[in-house]
């Protein structure tokens, strides 16, 4: 078997990759043993004897897939999930999110007078207290007060 590590080397060096990706002619192996300098191996790799071989990569065929899909929706069921309910989503946000969309409802029925300012007031801290879980939950509690919503 030839020595070829400073033929290697040398052609690592000038292609500027890394030695095994340098790949060899195996028909014109005394030519590239007699190549001693860079100068010699430069003319090899422009003679297309010694040659750089692609770097292997990890395929993003399949991820892309997957990603399509996830994106549409799919591959997101139970069983996928990991973790709490409170890992996915965070409760505070969850809280923002309702007490905002409580809170413009509440705007709305003193906008239009459907209810006074004391009663917005009230509502308004009641619905800070965490006293309505969701919109339909303040509605019943406006129903039972007797004030008439849409």
């Amino acid at each position: 078997m030839v020595d070829l590590t400073l033929q290697r080397r040398l052609a690592a060096e000038i292609l500027k990759v890394g030695e095994n990706r340098v790949k060899f002619d195996p028909e014109r192996v005394a030519d590239i043993e007699s190549a001693l300098t860079k100068e010699d191996v430069r003319k090899l790799v422009k003679e297309g004897v010694i040659w750089v071989e692609p770097s292997g990569r990890n395929s993003r065929g399949r991820w892309k897939e997957r990603h399509e899909k996830r994106k549409r929706g799919h591959r997101r069921g139970p069983g996928k999930r990991k973790g709490a309910k409170g890992a996915r989503e965070e409760p505070r946000e969850k809280w923002v999110k309702t007490i905002r969309k409580v809170r413009r409802f509440i705007k709305w029925l003193r906008d239009n007078e459907v209810i006074d300012t004391a009663t917005y007031r009230r509502l308004y801290r009641l619905a800070k207290g965490g006293a309505f879980k969701n919109l339909p939950d303040l509605k019943r509690h406006l129903v039972a007060m007797g004030i008439q919503v849409r």
